[in-house]
């Protein structure tokens, strides 16, 4: 079970909900701890880790043998937050891609629609107060955080697994802080967290986000993990579909609507040419797979093991009051510092001993862009489009 929030007084009692300075100035917000592999080490010893991963259990158990259709969004919270949800994306259609056809790399008008989220990010907050299912309104700064950091980062304008874990954090804390039960499990991932996917596809075509690090290329997908985890648990007890499935575009074409496993191929197979073992070499591996009880085990020791368990994604993980940093590990009040990539290294550390900071990798979106000779908006790829030429991936 994923244990609650601390007392009032650990809440950051300090903060009066007032206007409040980022988190890089204000010590009292999340801010990132985790500097060097020892720190990593303490960090998955820590009842942090241990939350984080009991919360994504949870989250894929409720789900399994669900359709997307079967989760609830009757419930007032769940609605509440839906609509904090439609609120960004209507900052997106407020903040259109700047002409950018010479580049292939991330549009510049994502600083403008994160500096937008940032700024009305507070008030969004506010109205789970105003609903009464937020009590404690001094939490909001801290919330705040992990909500601004889910659609990317401003500096690379690039998106990847480390911002998707920002989202799951985000959902975290309010369930931490009661807004959320255990019995919102369902809505959480069918609903809420399905509707994030569909808007960071909307970002990430709209301004062509990079894909965070060097080889998101070659793992499950340019940008997301966690829609393959989930989906693998919707999956699990079929009693009909298998793994292989994938390679099938009726099947596809049937099942994308109801299971997030295969809406995600399908959205990769759009927008990529050749067949999924040159695009997506490890799906197409773990295709082979005998079970979708299997796939799913696996997918949960893979995001132990590449996104919580490595340096180069969870540096960029935020610890505040909610998420605490272990005890035992603290830096003081050392912050660790950001090289020109955002991106956090060891005192003295240089070269490629990073991954983080390898080869840019271009925008899929960019990139297909370009085969067909459009300008900077590619809205219309979020489904497969007609005459669209995907992109060669070699």
């Amino acid at each position: 079970m994923v244990r609650g929030m601390p007392s009032a007084e650990a809440t950051n009692a300090s903060n009066t909900g007032e206007s409040q300075p980022s988190a890089q100035t204000n010590n009292s917000l999340p801010r990132k701890r985790i500097l060097s592999p020892a720190h990593l080490a303490a960090f998955k010893e820590s009842q942090t880790y241990r939350d984080i991963v009991e919360f994504v259990e949870e989250l894929n158990t409720s789900i399994v043998g669900k359709k997307l259709s079967d989760g609830r969004a009757d419930s007032s919270v769940v609605s509440a937050i839906l609509e904090i949800l439609d609120e960004v994306e209507k900052i997106v259609q407020d903040t259109p891609p700047v002409d950018n056809a010479a580049s292939r790399f991330g549009n510049p008008a994502f600083k403008t629609f994160y500096d937008k989220v940032v700024e009305r990010s507070e008030g969004l907050h506010e109205r789970l107060v105003d609903a009464g299912f937020l009590k404690d309104k001094n939490v909001i700064p801290e919330l705040c955080v992990y909500f601004n950091e889910s659609w990317g980062n401003r500096t690379r304008i690039d998106y990847g697994s480390g911002m998707e874990l920002n989202f799951l954090c985000w959902l975290l804390c309010l369930r931490k802080l009661g807004v959320l039960s255990e019995a919102d499990n369902q809505a959480i991932v069918l609903k809420v967290f399905w509707r994030y996917i569909t808007i960071m596809r909307v970002l990430q075509s709209t301004y062509w986000l990079e894909p965070a690090g060097s080889h998101g290329v070659w793992g499950l997908d340019d940008y997301h993990f966690l829609p393959f985890l989930l989906g693998s648990g919707q999956l699990a007890d079929h009693k009909h579909l298998r793994p292989k499935a994938i390679h099938d575009p009726e099947v596809l074409e049937a099942f994308s609507k109801d299971y997030m496993y295969f809406a995600c191929i399908q959205f990769n197979n759009s927008i990529k040419t050749a067949s999924l073992r040159w695009h997506s070499p490890m799906l197409d591996d773990i295709s082979a797979v005998k079970t979708w009880a299997k796939v799913n085990e696996g997918m949960i020791k893979m995001y132990k093991a590449e996104v919580l368990g490595k340096l180069p994604v969870v540096q960029h993980f935020y610890f505040g009051k909610l998420l605490p940093f272990p005890e035992g590990a603290a830096l003081g009040d050392e912050v660790p510092q950001e090289d020109e990539h955002g991106h956090i290294h060891a005192k003295g550390e240089t070269g490629w001993t990073m991954d983080c900071c390898g080869i840019p990798v271009p925008s899929i979106f960019a990139a297909a862009a370009a085969a067909k000779g459009e300008g900077a908006s590619t809205q219309g790829l979020l489904q497969p489009r007609s005459g669209l030429k995907p992109i060669p991936f070699d």
